[in-house]
C-alpha cells in the first residue's frame, strides 16, 4: 500500500477522529445547540440538502440559500428559494429548501405534495420527516425516514435518516481510513469530475485504485457505490489485508453492524500494522462503546507505534479519552 502523500490522508482520518469525538459528545448529551430567537425558529426542522458531491451554479446558489438559513435570515433564504424555484420549477432541492424555510406556513403540505409528485426522493421523504417530527407526529417521522432510506439508499438524505432512525449510535457511517495516495489527476477538477476520474482509475485498476474510490464514495455520501467499491477491490486481490477491512467496514449498518463486526473481528491475528484494531475501534466509537473502543485502539497503537495506524490511532485515543 503506497504511503505517498500521506499527508492528504492522514488529514482525512483526523476528519474521522473528530467525527467521532462529536458523535460521541452527542451520545453522552454533551452536545449544545444555539438558541433560537423566536418560537417558530425553535421549532422549525433543520434543512440538509446534502450537496457535498455537486458543482456548478445552482448547486453553489443552494448552499448560499442553506446557509443564509442556517445563519437565521429564514426570509433571505426563502426569497433565494423561491428565485430558484422560479428559474428552475424542476429542482427538487430548491422546492425542499422553499418549504422548509416558509416554516410554518403550508411548509409540511408543500412537503406532502412534493413526496407525491417525487415519489423516488430521499431528500423530499427526509425533510417531510422533519417536519413531520416538528409538528409532534414521530410515528410519521421515521415512517418517512425508512422510506428515505429504502428509495434512495445511496445517498447523503438515506444515510441521515439512518442517524435520524437510530439515535443511540454517532451520525454517520465510520469510514475506511488508508495511507493511499491521492492521485494528482484530480487537482483542479470540481467532485462531479473527480467521482468519474476515480470511478475510470477504478474500472482500469486493481485494489488499491478501487479503494481510492470507495473512500471519496464515502466522503459524499454514498454508502452503497462505496460498499461496492471495497467489495470490487476485495475481488481484484482476495489477499489483501486492507481490501479486507475496508469490505468490512463498508458493510456497517445501523440496523446489523455485526455484518462489520463478523468480518473485522477474524481479521485480528493478522493484523501487522494496526489496520484491523483500528478499525474495530473507529468502529465501536460509532456505537458509543468508548471502553472497548479505547482497548482495541491501544493494540493498534502498540502494533506498530510509528506506523501510519499507530499514529492515527493515538490521535484518536487523545480525542476518545478526553470525551470519556
Amino acid at each position: 500500500m503506497s504511503a505517498r502523500r500521506a499527508r492528504v490522508l492522514v488529514g482525512l482520518a483526523a476528519a474521522a477522529a473528530a467525527a467521532v469525538v462529536v458523535g460521541v459528545a452527542v451520545l453522552q448529551g454533551e452536545g449544545e445547540s444555539a438558541p433560537a430567537t423566536t418560537e417558530a425558529e425553535r421549532s422549525a426542522p433543520p434543512l440538509e440538502l446534502g450537496l457535498l458531491a455537486r458543482s456548478g451554479g445552482e448547486a453553489e446558489a443552494l448552499r448560499e440559500a442553506e446557509r443564509l438559513l442556517d445563519e437565521g435570515d429564514r426570509a433571505g433564504g426563502l426569497a433565494r428559494f423561491e428565485q430558484l424555484l422560479a428559474e428552475n420549477p424542476g429542482s427538487i432541492e430548491a422546492a425542499v429548501g422553499a418549504a422548509i424555510a416558509s416554516w410554518p406556513d403550508g411548509t409540511l403540505e408543500r412537503l406532502e405534495a412534493l413526496a407525491a409528485e417525487s415519489p423516488e426522493s430521499g431528500v423530499v421523504q427526509l425533510h417531510l420527516g422533519l417536519a413531520l417530527l416538528a409538528r409532534g407526529d414521530e410515528e410519521g417521522a421515521r415512517a418517512a425516514w425508512r422510506e428515505a432510506e429504502r428509495v434512495e439508499p445511496d445517498s447523503p438524505a438515506a444515510l441521515r435518516a439512518e442517524d435520524l432512525l437510530n439515535p443511540q449510535f454517532a451520525p454517520g457511517r465510520p469510514p475506511f481510513v488508508a495511507p493511499l495516495e491521492t492521485p494528482p489527476e484530480l487537482e483542479g477538477l470540481s467532485p462531479e469530475e473527480q467521482l468519474a476520474e476515480l470511478e475510470r482509475q477504478a474500472a482500469a485498476g486493481g485494489a488499491e485504485e478501487r479503494l481510492v474510490y470507495g473512500i471519496a464514495l464515502q466522503r459524499v455520501g454514498r454508502p452503497v457505490s462505496a460498499r461496492s467499491a471495497f467489495a470490487s477491490a476485495l475481488e481484484a486481490d482476495p489477499e489483501s489485508l486492507p481490501a479486507k477491512v475496508a469490505d468490512a467496514i463498508g458493510r456497517f449498518d445501523k440496523d446489523d453492524p455485526s455484518q462489520t463486526f463478523s468480518r473485522l473481528g477474524p481479521l485480528a491475528g493478522s493484523d501487522e500494522d494496526g489496520i484491523v484494531r483500528y478499525h474495530l475501534g473507529l468502529a465501536l466509537s460509532w456505537m458509543g462503546q468508548v471502553d472497548e473502543a479505547i482497548r482495541q485502539l491501544r493494540l493498534a497503537r502498540e502494533a506498530d507505534p510509528d506506523g501510519f495506524y499507530g499514529r492515527e490511532a493515538q490521535r484518536l485515543l487523545e480525542r476518545l479519552e478526553d470525551v470519556d
